[in-house]
């Protein structure tokens, strides 16, 4: 029996031994040189989290709070412990002790290879399939961008769908299991977006199954392998269950949940046009099949035989010409900016829209709907009629923005389709009767190419947005435009040889030239090498950096350094970087701005209505004590503000408004040192509070932490305390001499509440319950799917025993 086993897994340990193999040699400088990828995101995170991470390596403790970004935020989706959540365990088994992200890279190949090992692939066609949907662009594209959330969900895509397709063929213990597991992992991920759009492409499978169950009258066996893929997703869950449901509870108060603002009622998610900002262009849908068709990245690197160096040297700017075709604005789409197209391979739709002619039943009908499901909803704005369809009307659409993400699916279902093509002409009898259907798909596909290489105008007037940078030099912006159209023919011309080579192999395998070895063993090299050579345009061994750089992403400046001398707690604004969208400055203070993809709703409210229109007193009583601004020669200093409010004091007056919008506009003009505005919802916590103004009267901040803040003061009268931190209602609990006592919000983003006269001790503690009862489920949730993965192995080697 042992030599029968071995004998079954001995080509499945060689294919994933090659994909292990490809995934070091693609990503040598991480695995052989010790070097780390310059990532823009991580960068980012590493200064979102400097914070917490400094603190719990001094003290031990984990803090669930941070005020480093945007003058204090929730950790949860930053840095936040899950001990409770074993699939982190499951996750490092898997990833084989490979660093970032190699990991992820092989996690990518060997995905896509169990899914087609489970839809009885022959090894070898599985070991070409996983090539060509772990080399999409937009996969290394992301990975070089630093998303590597984002890209741990995407490589998991297709251990869920691998379950799911198992349970569907009614093996329902097993793949139950597998898709508990593989969506556990999924949900661990913490990608909430890409696990969204692969359940709206599950979604539309278990509709087609339905179907084709009502009409092959096989309802039943149908409604046990749902009801057990239902229960699998409620206990994959489980495990994960404390960040989504402290994810679920802060996006009622975050920038992905509902305004209190009228003006803004339109959605109860984020804001359409801020959805909708990264929208593929219709015509951009064309970078499926040719990389550069929009000129690729938003900035690309062109040869000295380039029509833009060229006329750059005829117009007497060949001193800047080496250096400015090094980054040349190539991009034309419809998209602000891009790193690089969604490239899903020239062979893979190629190969996709043979699975169109060829394939047959359920399995065509729903990666059909499901890709072009994908491709429309990834338009955005530019379909506006059909994604206001989703954005208003389908639960939890709205909380996402990035539309263009939308593509991860059909780059999924593309090349399932695709290769799903492939196995049906190569186990058919008759190979040849597919004879039509292939030059049929050689007719479009290549004849789209063709077209492209002889009429490139015809896709457009290669104008970008970044014309107008150069518009007093119209000879420069002709000469980026007719590069742009070269980029474009000559990519079509590459993408019109890889098809070329895939008929080929095709054919001469249905002509019997071509043995099945020799076949899968050269369209495995087609799509390596149309893969690979594409995506080493965006990510090669010049982004990579040593260790010890990617680990200390940011040095002080002098200005850093002069503010690193004030150990007392208060807020930084750097104007030298994108104060709102950077978190350079947060790695090495507080501050007031930051980098977040779903920063607190009211704090951005209050930066777009107050902030950015310069209103110093709303940063005084943020208690901003310095800016760094930057002199003549570009060097940052830092310049003190002597009206910052400090931590806490006592306001003379306050005034009830009606609503948020009041309360807002009401900041114009408020003084905060002395007055407080206050929705009028508050109104019982205040019931009786008559303010005694007393000169003499005290408060200040005795001792910090980022979750617990402890208060000394000292008053003649009752008074109301107003502090400089932000009022976040789900977690933060305030006690005076050790008694809890309710606390409200002022000045739309503020801490405040009602004390007594006389000496006392003021303790603020963030005690979120989510996270104490979400562990709790966890633990229960990891235990019960460890349990029932022991029985489904166990079972597994029963039945080996047994045959």
């Amino acid at each position: 029996m042992q030599n029968s086993i071995l004998k079954k897994i001995t080509p499945h340990l060689i294919a994933l031994g090659i994909l292990f193999v490809l995934t070091i040699v693609f990503l040598k400088p991480v695995v052989f040189e010790g070097k780390r990828l310059s990532q823009h995101d991580v960068k980012m995170w590493q200064g979102m989290s400097k914070e917490i991470i400094d603190w719990h390596e001094k003290t031990g403790h984990y803090p669930l709070w941070t005020n480093s970004m945007y003058s204090g935020m929730p950790a949860y989706q930053i840095s936040m412990p899950t001990p409770a959540n074993w699939m982190e365990n499951v996750n490092d088994f898997l990833w084989l002790g490979l660093p970032t992200p190699a990991n992820v890279v092989f996690m990518l190949f060997a995905g896509f290879y169990l899914l087609l090992i489970t839809l009885r692939f022959d090894w070898r066609l599985s070991l070409a399939g996983s090539l060509a949907f772990a080399f999409c662009t937009y996969n290394f594209i992301i990975i070089q961008a630093g998303h590597n959330s984002k890209i741990h969900a995407i490589a998991l895509m297709p251990f869920v769908l691998a379950g799911i397709l198992i349970t569907l063929r009614g093996n329902l213990f097993r793949g139950g299991v597998l898709t508990a597991f593989a969506f556990a992992l999924e949900v661990h991920a913490n990608h909430v977006q890409i696990a969204y759009y692969l359940m709206m492409g599950i979604v539309v499978l278990m509709i087609s199954e339905a179907v084709f169950a009502f009409k092959e009258k096989k309802i039943l066996p149908f409604v046990k392998s749902a009801v057990v893929i239902a229960l699998a997703a409620v206990l994959a869950i489980l495990p994960s269950i404390t960040t989504i449901w402290a994810t679920y509870e802060y996006g009622k108060y975050s920038t992905r949940g509902p305004s209190e603002l009228h003006e803004k009622k339109e959605s109860t998610g984020l804001d359409k046009d801020y959805a909708y900002g990264w929208s593929y262009g219709i015509g951009e849908t064309m970078t499926l099949l040719i990389p550069n068709f929009k000129g690729g990245a938003g900035n690309t690197e062109l040869s000295k035989s380039s029509a833009l160096y060229k006329a750059m040297e005829n117009n007497g700017a060949g001193a800047q010409a080496n250096q400015f075709i090094q980054n040349a604005p190539t991009y034309w789409g419809d998209q602000p900016s891009t790193s690089g197209p969604t490239y899903a391979g020239a062979i893979v739709v190629f190969l996709f829209i043979l699975g169109l002619f060829i394939v047959e039943g359920r399995d065509k009908w729903w990666l059909l709907t499901a890709t072009l499901l994908s491709i429309m909803l990834a338009w955005g704005k530019n379909f506006e009629s059909f994604s206001n369809l989703f954005f208003f009307y389908f639960p939890g659409y709205n909380m996402f923005r990035t539309v263009s993400m939308m593509l991860t699916l059909a780059s999924l279902t593309m090349p399932l389709l695709a290769m799903l093509a492939v196995k049906k002409l190569v186990e058919a009898k008759s190979p040849s009767i597919y004879k039509k259907q292939l030059l049929n798909s050689l007719y479009i596909v290549g004849g789209i190419c063709a077209v492209f290489i002889l009429v490139p105008g015809i896709s457009g007037n290669f104008v970008s947005s970044a014309d107008e940078n150069f518009k007093q030099y119209d000879w420069l912006v002709a000469a980026l435009r007719e590069d742009r159209a070269s980029l474009l023919r000559m990519d079509a011309l590459r993408s019109l040889f890889f098809v070329a080579v895939a008929f080929s192999l095709l054919w001469f395998f249905m002509k019997g030239k071509l043995k099945a070895q020799v076949f899968y063993i050269s369209l495995a090299a087609a799509f390596l090498v149309d893969g690979w050579s594409v995506n080493k345009r965006y990510l090669n061994d010049s982004y990579f950096v040593p260790q010890g750089k990617a680990e200390k992403p940011f040095e002080p400046s002098q200005a850093d350094l002069q503010i690193m001398q004030d150990t007392s707690y208060f807020r930084v604004m750097n104007t030298t970087v994108s104060t709102f969208n950077d978190a350079s400055t947060s790695y090495f203070h507080k501050s007031i701005g930051g980098y977040h993809g779903a920063k607190l709703k009211r704090y951005q409210e209050l930066v777009e209505a107050q902030i950015t229109k310069g209103n110093m007193k709303v940063l005084d009583m943020l208690n901003m004590k310095y800016v760094i601004q930057q002199d003549k020669e570009g060097q940052p200093f830092a310049v003190p503000n002597p009206e910052a409010m400090g931590n806490a004091w006592f306001v003379n007056d306050y005034r009830f408004v009606i609503n948020a919008d009041s309360e807002l506009s009401a900041l114009t003009g408020l003084n905060p040192r002395t007055s407080a505005i206050i929705d009028e919802r508050f109104k019982n916590e205040l019931k009786g509070l008559e303010i005694t103004v007393d000169s003499s009267a005290t408060i200040k901040l005795t001792s910090y932490s980022p979750d617990q803040l402890a208060y000394h003061y000292t008053a003649k009268g009752e008074q109301l305390a107003v502090f400089s931190d932000i009022y976040y209602p789900a977690g933060w609990n305030a006690y005076v001499d050790g008694k809890l006592l309710p606390h409200i919000r002022v000045n739309y983003v503020l801490r405040a509440m009602k004390v007594p006269s006389g000496t006392h001790d003021i303790v603020f503690k963030f005690e979120p319950t989510v996270y104490q009862n979400g562990e709790r489920i966890a633990l229960a949730g990891s235990s019960l799917l460890m349990v029932l993965g022991a029985l489904a192995v166990f079972f597994a080697v029963r039945k080996k025993k047994e045959a």
